[in-house]
């Protein structure tokens, strides 16, 4: 009974933390709960574990942070106006969406992790070095792989390594650059990933759920390219399927990447349990009656509506038709890609969200191959998950940009929806100097009011406008925060 009294209270702080819009606070705090807690390897176990619970949480974020700049989304008359500022590039620090505080609040579990899992070791003599590395290679993951989203959302931010765990913390922290943050995170992947567990855990889900090799090989891979450095990128892809444990899933199997999830095509992804309470958003942004978002134009055509040309991925499987100018987002909606079947009960809320998958990293290494000239290879890659799709090959001109636009063309179709769009696109537009970024431009404004089309053109030269402000309030909060220069009015 005191175990488990002293559990609810763990839980009830944390939880309790969570709710305050501070991003700096205090977990567990001073104090009896503190004295009685990280005293065994379950306290470390219960710290990663809400720091994954606390990562999913971030999936209507995932979402939107990674689609609805681009061009594959439109919004409906639901849509929350947050949001639609954000789809229009009416950005402004005032915008609740552009607060960081769930994603310092994931890092400062990880930290916490990390700082007190050794001290719980010289308590517990339970506790061996094969588990607490383990556990600290999750608390490693987790925390780069959401730097890694806070700089492809804001460009510089706070690098916080420390809980802040005692009132000396330093709650004052500058943002520091955005080389200076992946450097760290990439030193942290590299120096951890031989603790990382492969394949060990008793269930799929813990497998596909928790933070394995082929993850760190993934997230490492995802870093590279975003730095261009395409001979990493395929040193990191190769790592996976030397493992020969990922495959593409066959064309009539391709919809269980979202029903049920966890194939052998996942790498990682969010899990999700209605009947536990663990529920992802997804069905409700995108069912027919919630009138939020709905497939672009530029999808449609994308996906060959009038021709029906995508077998596999297109109509009833990543888009549902349901009469003439009426589509929906199916992935997250669906239990079958025949259009018809519904999610139903507590599977409403369980669709897992994919973080990688076999697909998505192949993808990866087809770009860096392109972009090192070796196009026979990039293309064999192309052809094999369009052979999967059921479509037929392209022919593609031998040279970088025409081989860029054809994997971001393929990127969208197989990826459609899983958060990655926004981020390949600008990755596009960085890339040699921002030579493209007339391109990404483009995309960018092709959501934006017609009226407002041309001023924001004329915007979105400066590349910092690509990025979201750091949200107001943290700004007042933390003296030693600079905004982001295109939005300090």
């Amino acid at each position: 009974m005191r175990k488990k009294i002293k559990y609810f209270l763990i839980t009830l702080v944390i939880f309790t933390q969570f709710a305050c819009n501070d991003w700096m606070e205090l977990i567990p705090p001073g104090g009896l709960i503190r004295e009685e807690f990280w005293k065994t390897k379950a306290d470390v176990q219960a710290v990663v574990m809400a720091s994954y619970g606390a990562l999913a949480g971030l999936n209507r974020n995932l979402f939107i942070m990674g689609e609805v700049r681009g061009d594959m989304l439109e919004g409906h008359y639901s849509q929350p106006w947050s949001e639609r500022l954000i789809m229009e590039n009416n950005i402004y620090p005032d915008n609740y969406l552009t607060n960081w505080s769930s994603y310092y609040k994931i890092i400062n579990y990880c930290n916490e992790v990390i700082v007190n899992a050794p001290k719980v070791q010289e308590i517990d003599n339970t506790f061996t070095d094969y588990q607490m590395q383990g556990l600290m290679s999750e608390a490693y993951f987790i925390r780069s792989l959401t730097y890694f989203y806070l700089v492809r959302i804001y460009k510089e931010v706070p690098l916080v390594l420390d809980p802040t765990e005692t009132d000396d913390a330093d709650f004052y922290v500058k943002k520091v650059t955005e080389d200076e943050v992946l450097n760290q995170i990439v030193s942290d992947l590299e120096a951890n990933r031989a603790f990382a567990p492969s394949n060990s855990f008793p269930t799929k889900e813990q497998n596909k759920g928790r933070a394995s090799k082929a993850a760190y090989d993934a997230l490492l891979a995802d870093i590279a390219l975003w730095r261009f450095d395409y001979n990493a990128v395929i040193e990191h892809v190769e790592k996976i399927e030397l493992t020969e444990r990922f495959v593409l899933m066959p064309s009539g199997k391709w919809f269980e990447l979202f029903y049920p999830g966890n194939t052998l095509e996942s790498i990682f992804e969010l899990q999700f349990d209605g009947d536990l309470d663990q529920r992802n958003g997804t069905y409700g942004l995108t069912n027919t009656n919630s009138k939020q978002y709905i497939p672009s134009q530029q999808a449609l055509e994308m996906f060959g509506f009038e021709f029906a040309s995508e077998l596999v991925r297109g109509e009833d499987a990543s888009i549902r038709k349901y009469g003439e100018d009426d589509f929906i987002v199916w992935k997250y909606v669906g239990q079958a890609p025949d259009g018809q079947s519904v999610r139903s009960g507590s599977d409403q809320y369980s669709a897992n969200w994919i973080i990688y998958r076999f697909a998505d990293v192949l993808l990866m290494k087809a770009e860096a191959l392109s972009q090192l000239q070796r196009y026979n290879e990039a293309y064999r890659i192309i052809s094999e998950i369009r052979d999967r799709a059921g479509i037929g090959p392209l022919n593609i001109a031998n040279t970088p940009v025409a081989y860029e636009d054809a994997i971001l063309q393929e990127r969208a179709l197989e990826l459609a929806y899983e958060g990655k769009r926004w981020f390949d696109l600008l990755r596009m537009g960085r890339r040699n100097d921002y030579a493209r970024k007339s391109k990404l431009i483009e995309i960018i404004v092709s959501n934006a009011p017609s009226t407002q089309k041309r001023i924001l053109a004329t915007k979105l030269t400066n590349p910092l406008g690509w990025y979201l402000p750091i949200y107001e309030k943290e700004i007042e909060r933390n003296k030693n925060l600079v905004q982001n220069p295109y939005y300090d009015f």
